[in-house]
């Protein structure tokens, strides 16, 4: 049945192609008889005019002397070529007064003569013969035309053979192209669906070694078509961004269309709430932290699992068994589940490899990371630890893992070595450096092995996509395509995106907030100052890489441009203290206070300070309050992922005043472009933008407040976790596509 099946598959391109060959071989014949007896004439034109130059001198001077004998020795002589049939001469009245034997009786005098050195062809009973004639001049006098006839008979005979040549080779073609035509199609016949499920996976024409090659007649059109499918993609976000309007039941309804109502199981070493016991009794705290601020929104909006390490003091009282506690307290959407780590493991995993070694790597902040083998064997063990809690909380063999930033690199890998079905999107909060940063830490193939675990990797911007990339080609042997930004390793594809991040959209107080003038009266008042009092504000944790020492110089610097500012304007730092075990982060905390009592000693007056510096813990709802009271707010991190700080602020301003001065180096600076935007290295650039919010006309204060509020309206958290999960959804949906077509073979 296989044989039968394979001679009919294989009659199927012979018998076409034979056709094909004879019609070919029919068209082609008479072609190449004229173009073979088109290049003979032009021979034999050639040397015509060769054997007439040849002869003109000494036949001239023989026709003046009218030496018949000696002409005609010369002409036998000449024709002695088996080539050259005949030679005549005729006089210039069309009398042939010399000639060979063999000239032709039909070739006449009257049809040679004339300056035309151009040949004629006749054909006669001994064969066609090819005329020409040379006119010959003896001191410009003209004695008469030298007729030179030619053998045309060989031009025949090698036609002849041109054409059983060609016959030939067309049959050995047609053969050989037949044995690759049917060799072709029997591959093609068992490969195709592989090639179908290569291009389903998003891989182009080159795949790792250890896999099969795609299908050789898709192969030319792969790339082509990923570009086209690219293109496509990016045209519909554009159409989707100015049409979808992002909120959390747009998120729910995409979760249910899209992945079918998947559970989402989110993993970040800090939690969403913290249980402390204060007092004798428990409270509940939100961290200081960018990232539980953009997704903790995404999780109430979709449900789920959140995994995180249990900190708080009160953290153990307050989970079930299995260590999860439901939240939010008072109206619980989703799960947190805690994870639980030793103080040698903390200092090891969190303090030691994430944020002395991998922070300032990724940041370049002029401080110099610290690598030690016993920080990067607690961080191997943390992360495995994670990984078999997401393998306990996932509910099927295919879920949905958010990974969140830097302390978990190694659990894409480590999940994927378990469930290789699950869709893991890996965001990385913080900068990506260049490669020759990264290629300080001595473990960096295994973080990059450990990340190109991941289904997705997002980043905040393209320069930072741009440097992994960069860095993944400079350490790893893997296929980066950059066309469609994915990166083939371990046989697995990673997409590698840029997921700018935001801000929940409209905030959670909106409707019970006070108005912006009663926010100004209270923090106005709770800080002692009058109500005409400038007000400027910083949002931050004490960390090295915010810019808060800078920040502080250029306050001192504008104040010293501008004494008028003294007493009228006060810079209110809000600080919350941040991985005080490690000695850097001390030394920190102590050069940002010292810098604030410098200041205000140096501008203080009675009861009137410049800096207010509040180190300690703000509830989410009471640094709202400051936002909607400061006439300006600065964020000048010397590098940051994006920095939310900038979005809250424009978002918290719904009476659309204030003015934002942001650090070039922010990722916010890519999108908030009517910001005021400075280098934070540059004290005096930062003091002149400093200056310039707190005297803008308000005019000029709402037109650029109106536009920042409308981007963050739009491209809000909603937004980019919706972007991420259709992007994943798409992914899942081309693989289970692949999986069927792979059980059909």
């Amino acid at each position: 049945m296989v044989s039968l099946r394979s001679l009919r598959l294989s009659l199927r391109f012979i018998i076409p192609l034979a056709l094909a060959l004879v019609l070919l071989a029919y068209t082609v014949m008479p072609l190449v008889g004229k173009l073979t007896l088109r290049w003979f004439e032009k021979d034999l034109d050639i040397r015509s005019r060769l054997i007439a130059s040849t002869f003109h001198d000494p036949l001239a001077d023989l026709v003046k002397q009218g030496d018949r004998a000696k002409i005609n020795a010369l002409f036998m002589r000449a024709i002695k070529d088996e080539r050259l049939f005949a030679l005549g001469f005729c006089d210039g009245k069309g009398n042939l007064l010399y000639k060979t034997p063999t000239f032709p009786e039909s070739v006449r005098c009257t049809a040679g003569t004339g300056h035309s050195e151009s040949g004629s062809i006749l054909k006669l009973a001994q064969g066609p013969l090819y005329v020409s004639t040379s006119q010959i001049e003896m001191t410009g006098e003209a004695l008469g035309t030298l007729i030179l006839v030619h053998d045309m008979s060989f031009v025949e005979r090698r036609s002849s053979d041109t054409q059983k040549y060609v016959i030939a080779l067309f049959a050995v073609l047609g053969v050989v192209v037949s044995l690759i035509t049917v060799l072709v199609a029997h591959l093609c016949w068992r490969g195709w669906v592989e090639g179908v499920r290569s291009m389903l996976r998003g891989e182009g024409i080159f795949r790792p070694f250890s896999q099969p090659a795609a299908s050789s007649e898709l192969q030319p059109l792969v790339g082509d078509l990923r570009t086209l499918l690219r293109n496509i993609d990016a045209e519909r976000r554009f159409a989707d961004d100015a049409t979808i309007s992002w909120t959390p039941d747009t998120l729910r309804r995409l979760l249910h269309k899209e992945l079918t109502g998947e559970r989402i199981i989110v993993v970040s070493n800090r939690e969403p709430y913290i249980h402390t016991k204060e007092h004798g009794r428990v409270e509940i705290h939100r961290p200081a932290s960018g990232l539980v601020t953009a997704v903790e929104p995404v999780m109430r909006a979709c449900s789920g699992t959140w995994i995180a390490h249990g900190s708080g003091s009160a953290d153990r009282e307050t989970v079930d068994r299995h260590d999860r506690v439901p939240v939010p307290p008072s109206h619980p959407d989703y799960t947190l589940r805690r994870i639980w780590l030793t103080k040698e493991e903390e200092t090891g995993y969190y303090y030691g490899f994430a944020n002395e070694g991998l922070w300032p790597l990724c940041h370049i902040a002029h401080v110099r990371p610290i690598f030690r083998l016993s920080d990067w064997q607690q961080y191997k063990a943390i992360n495995k630890r994670f990984a078999d809690a997401i393998v306990k909380e996932a509910d099927s063999d295919d879920p949905v893992v958010l990974v969140q930033d830097y302390h978990f690199a190694l659990l894409p890998r480590m999940i994927r070595s378990v469930l290789p079905k699950a869709t893991v999107i890996t965001f990385w909060h913080i900068p990506w450096p260049n490669p020759e940063s990264f290629g300080i830490c001595p473990w960096r193939e295994e973080l990059l092995q450990g990340m190109l675990g991941s289904t997705i990797l997002g980043f905040h911007t393209p320069f930072h996509c741009k440097n992994f990339l960069e860095t993944v080609d400079r350490y790893l042997e893997t296929r980066i395509e950059h066309e469609s930004s994915t990166i083939s390793h371990g046989g697995n594809l990673t997409l590698v995106e840029s997921y700018p991040i935001s801000i929940q959209w409209p905030y959670p107080w909106q409707d019970t907030i006070p108005t912006v003038d009663e926010c100004r009266n209270e923090i106005l008042t709770s800080l002692g100052l009058s109500p005409t009092h400038l007000i400027g504000l910083g949002v931050d944790r004490q960390d090295y890489t915010k810019g808060i020492l800078e920040r502080f110089l250029a306050v001192e610097r504008m104040l010293e441009l501008h004494p008028e500012m003294v007493g009228r304007f006060s810079f209110v730092q809000i600080a919350a203290p941040t991985r005080s075990a490690l000695d850097d982060y001390q030394a920190f905390e102590a050069q940002v206070r010292n810098l604030a009592t410098r200041i205000n000693q140096r501008f203080s007056t009675g009861s009137y300070q410049p800096i207010i510096l509040k180190a300690e813990h703000h509830e989410p709802e009471l640094v709202n309050r400051y936002y909607r009271a400061a006439d300006v707010c600065m964020v000048t991190s010397l590098h940051d992922g994006m920095n939310l700080v900038a979005k809250e602020y424009v978002a918290a301003r719904d009476d659309e005043k204030g003015v934002l001065v942001l650090s070039q180096f922010t990722g916010a600076a890519h999108e908030l472009h009517e910001a005021l935007l400075v280098n934070p290295y540059y004290i005096e650039q930062t003091a002149d933008a400093l200056f310039q919010a707190l005297s803008m006309p308000a005019f000029e204060q709402q037109e650029r407040m109106r536009s920042m509020r409308a981007l963050v309206r739009d491209f809000n958290v909603y937004r980019w976790a919706g972007r991420m999960l259709l992007d994943a959804a798409r992914i899942r949906q081309r693989e289970k596509l692949a999986l069927r077509i792979g059980r059909h073979q």
